[in-house]
């Protein structure tokens, strides 16, 4: 007899089902890359009204991201133990409150300290949003979904600097720009309430009843043929809480496969690096070779407008050629069209073509490794497992336009600055492919010899305390 889990991975596609919540987990995502490009935006704006150096603008960045990282450890541990559907509201309402004050903030330190707790809030919308939204997608279509989940990115960039660029010729300051972002973002958090959690995540929290119910809610909706299944008795762990739950989630991640682990954080960490660094500083850049701010927001706008197209082509290659070579391919090439941007920078034509290109293939990049690092890890830790990896690279590209603007840039110039993040990432991708299986068709919770050794006592808190959480 089939489990509760493999129902629900077997289950047909149905918009009005899985598709809902498709769509509302990629609002949040289209908010988190709507705040990551606001910095680049807000930069050269703050620089000015604060009188800034180029270190100090690179704080805007960094304060966010830094933020972000905390965020996606603390929230991916929390998920996996309060649940998606709990963790998947709050983050928004957090970051809301802190956007707002953000907006108000009359002295330039305080604005950091603001922007770094809407980060916290903001970082726990991509682990858990990918673990709840994997959690109910069809196995046979999860690649897929996963994949064009991050087509709510270049959406996000591409709407911030179109509002921006809007504003900027309205005479609009920095401060409505951020505030801009408060309102949809609590009627999302209103939308989110209605979401269900996870019956693969209850099923493993051991919570029967509550599973059965999503799970044949589920099969109704979709016209699933009805048949009985189990639910596996799990294993109950009394784990640690507070800062020992996610030293103890971190130690479980390594446990699991050293190798994954390490593919997963330096894929991460490179390649979100040269992402980071180029929306974050694209507009300062472009300023510097003589353009004006409206000129230097379209420029970059332009860079993720065509990244829409890039997500798009990478949902529809990532079941096809697998995860592990569109990654191994794409990700390099992205990085060689930033160092052809940079040589060429001073030529208008040739700048803004590799802009678009390096904007195409980062974006065909950065899904598929979305997708790819969510399916390494069992349901026991993958949205800790992706949290922890997301969060190295939110540490790393959090200090990066601080480093990027007050070292790299003035000392090495812009051409070998982007080779050499380029060398990282052909490094991290040629890691991937000895250490990290590709994980195309398996089922979430394979148990094969590739992909590593199963965890130890899952974090489980007992049963009869899980039902009041």
């Amino acid at each position: 007899m089939r489990t509760g889990d493999q129902i629900v991975q077997d289950l047909p596609w149905k918009w009005s089902v899985q598709g809902k919540i498709f769509i509302i987990g990629g609002l949040g995502y289209l908010f988190d890359a709507y705040d990551i490009a606001l910095n680049g935006f807000l930069m050269p704006l703050l620089g000015d009204h604060f009188d800034l150096s180029l270190g100090g603008r690179g704080l805007v960045a960094t304060a966010n991201l830094v933020g972000m990282a905390v965020g996606a450890v603390a929230w991916g541990a929390v998920a996996d133990r309060i649940g998606r559907k709990k963790a998947f509201s709050v983050t928004l309402l957090i970051f809301a409150m802190f956007s707002v004050l953000g907006a108000l903030a009359p002295t330039y330190p305080l604005f950091l300290a603001l922007r770094f707790l809407a980060g916290v809030g903001l970082g726990g919308c991509i682990p858990v949003d990918y673990a709840l939204v994997g959690e109910f997608s069809p196995r046979k279509y999860r690649g897929r979904i996963l994949t064009a989940l991050d087509a709510w990115w270049p959406v996000g960039v591409t709407l911030c600097g179109l509002v921006s660029t809007a504003m900027l010729t309205l005479d609009a300051n920095w401060r409505w720009m951020l505030a801009t972002m408060v309102l949809p973002a609590l009627l999302l958090f209103w939308a989110r309430r209605g979401i269900p959690e996870s019956p693969i995540y209850l099923t493993k929290k051991g919570r029967e009843a509550e599973a059965r119910k999503v799970i044949d809610d589920l099969v109704a909706r979709t016209g699933a043929p009805v048949e009985s299944y189990v639910i596996p008795e799990p294993a109950l762990y009394e784990g640690p809480r507070g800062v020992a739950a996610a030293a103890e989630q971190l130690r479980q991640i390594w446990k699991f496969s050293p190798r994954i682990t390490s593919a997963a954080w330096l894929l991460f960490a490179t390649i979100m690096l040269v992402y980071y660094a180029a929306l974050s500083w694209m507009p300062s850049i472009l300023k510097e070779e003589g353009q004006g701010d409206t000129a230097a927001f379209m420029s970059t706008t332009l860079m993720s407008g065509v990244g829409i197209v890039g997500v798009l082509a990478s949902t529809a290659l990532v079941d096809l050629v697998g995860r592990k070579w569109l990654i191994g391919v794409s990700a390099p090439v992205a990085s060689l069209a930033l160092v052809v941007f940079a040589v060429v920078r001073d030529m208008p034509t040739g700048s803004v073509v590799a802009i678009a290109v390096f904007g195409f293939l980062a974006q065909l990049t950065i899904p598929a490794l979305y997708a790819y690092v969510s399916e390494l890890y069992p349901t026991e830790l993958r949205a800790s497992g992706f949290g922890w990896a997301s969060s190295v690279s939110r540490a790393l590209t959090g200090f990066a336009p601080l480093f990027f603007g007050s070292v790299m840039w003035p000392l090495l110039g812009l051409p070998v600055t982007f080779a050499v993040l380029g060398a990282a990432v052909l490094l991290a991708v040629l890691w991937m492919a000895v250490a990290a299986p590709e994980t195309k068709g398996r089922e979430l919770d394979a148990s094969d010899a590739e992909a590593g050794p199963q965890p130890g006592p899952p974090l489980r808190v007992a049963v009869t305390e899980q039902a009041g959480s």
